[in-house]
């Protein structure tokens, strides 16, 4: 795929849906995650989580700190070089987005949403939660939906579901999830297998005869009539059924309701027809669309036993023709760094960066988790020293510069576009030669605490936007 001589991009996306059922995160989730996998190494990882520990005390502790699960999973990919984009929250749906720092410069214009249709819309555990992006110039959206339980609601988890679809993004000219190039729905869905009986379920299940239950699964036989669900694609289902099962075991649910076993948990996308949007007529062949998606494993892990669902992962490989292949900033390190002395932060921006006064660069260890992991700050306007045509320089005072050392990144934060634009190669900070004090210094503190500054934090917190 190739589009005004600019080469094709390839991207790598995992995908994970589970219904945790209010537990705690498990010990280890390396093959979940396929961190041992020997293939290409994964651009973005995007985490769907139903039944999230949601009661009144956890939840009010979740607001004002990250929640267990969030911590869990930063706490296993920052390490490797991921950072957390974004992630939205509504009650126990959590929603998760990590990605390689290399792409930072090339997501924009980051959104997220949500919906209730618990209790007629009025209470958040049931719903979706969406996060939507344009990544190298292309529209994306995520949504992780949980839809209502019991083998006779179908039609009510059609009816959500149609709701969800019509969720509306806050700012100017964002694109309703439908409208997007391209759209992943997941989660507990909550479709069953209709008409047969549990003992013909399971027997076909201990055969592995997974496709004479197929037919009966009610989302494909919904796939096959409902219109606004025909162009949704799914991988073939050749994994057991992933609900219910008796906690920490392999056994499908031997209490005495003994629930039906069936594909709850499941993973799709939607391709936008280029047909629907004439703007776009012209832009590319007829055949060929500017983004194409090959699904490389649709599988469940039956080891993991903290809920009575099996988590599902989706290994895609996204292709893309790039509309955006240049950062919009451009920032390096000035000279060497060490406490023992101001230092320079050079960068230069293109002509359609929206720039603002509340733009800042921050300093980041090299496994920095977020967006507010920052060390220190320097404000792009107010600290700047010189400017010429081509670049400007910054610079940042010694007292903020960490004095054990390290690797550390600058990224530049733009606060019009709401993410990061520019990311700087990692670079070596020399430690100080001056005795540090034996008080634990305010670089060493968690990565989870936001550093005290010079400035004003509130001021800091609420100029930044973040």
């Amino acid at each position: 795929m190739e589009a005004a001589g600019l080469p094709t991009k390839e991207l790598r996306l995992h995908l994970v849906t589970w219904n945790v059922g209010t537990a705690s995160p498990p010990p280890d989730v390396t093959s979940l995650l396929q961190l041992n996998s020997l293939g290409p190494p994964t651009d973005m990882y995007v985490i769907g989580l139903q039944e999230v520990n949601s009661k009144i005390t956890n939840f009010l502790t979740d607001l004002a700190f990250d929640d267990p699960w969030s911590i869990f999973f930063m706490t296993v990919l920052s390490p490797l070089g991921y950072i957390k984009l974004s992630s939205v929250r509504m009650q126990g749906l959590l929603l998760l987005i990590f990605v390689k720092h290399v792409h930072l410069p090339f997501i924009r214009d980051i959104h997220t949403q949500y919906t209730r249709t618990g209790l007629f819309g009025y209470w958040g555990n049931k719903g979706g939660v969406s996060v939507r992006m344009s990544l190298f110039g292309h529209t994306i959206c995520f949504m992780n939906c949980h839809l209502p339980a019991h083998i006779e609601n179908t039609e009510q988890r059609l009816d959500d579901f149609e709701k969800i679809l019509e969720m509306q993004f806050e700012g100017e000219d964002i694109p309703s999830p439908l409208d997007h190039e391209l759209l992943f729905w997941f989660g507990d869905l909550n479709f069953r297998i209709a008409d047969y009986g549990i003992h013909f379920v399971r027997e076909s299940i201990n055969n592995k005869r997974f496709s004479l239950l197929w037919e009966k699964d009610q989302l494909n036989m919904a796939k096959k009539e409902e219109a606004f669900l025909k162009e949704f694609k799914e991988g073939p289902l050749h994994f057991k059924p992933t609900y219910k099962f008796d906690l920490d075991s392999e056994v499908y649910d031997t209490s005495e309701k003994k629930r039906k076993p069936a594909w709850t948990d499941r993973i799709l996308w939607k391709l936008k027809n280029l047909s629907e949007d004439a703007s776009k007529e012209d832009e590319f062949p007829e055949e060929e669309n500017p983004i194409s998606v090959t699904l490389n494993n649709y599988v469940s892990y039956m080891s993991y036993g903290i809920s009575d669902h099996k988590p599902v992962t989706g290994t895609f490989k996204l292709e893309m023709k790039p509309l955006v292949s240049d950062p919009l900033v451009v920032l390096n390190p000035e000279g060497e760094w060490s406490a023992e002395h101001d230092v320079l932060i050079r960068y230069s921006a293109a002509p359609e960066l929206p720039s603002s006064a509340w733009d800042w660069i921050g300093l980041f260890q090299v496994t920095f988790r977020h967006v507010k992991d920052y060390v220190t700050y320097a404000w792009v306007e107010d600290d700047e020293i010189s400017s010429s045509r081509n670049s400007k320089e910054v610079y940042m005072s010694a007292s903020e510069i960490p004095k054990m050392g390290g690797e550390f990144l600058l990224c530049y934060f733009s606060n019009n576009l709401q993410s990061i634009v520019g990311i700087s190669e990692p670079f070596q900070i020399q430690p100080s030669q001056t005795p540090v004090e034996k008080d634990v210094p305010e670089e060493e503190s968690s990565l989870l605490q936001q550093p005290d500054n010079p400035k004003s934090v509130d001021d800091c917190e609420n100029r930044k936007g973040i």
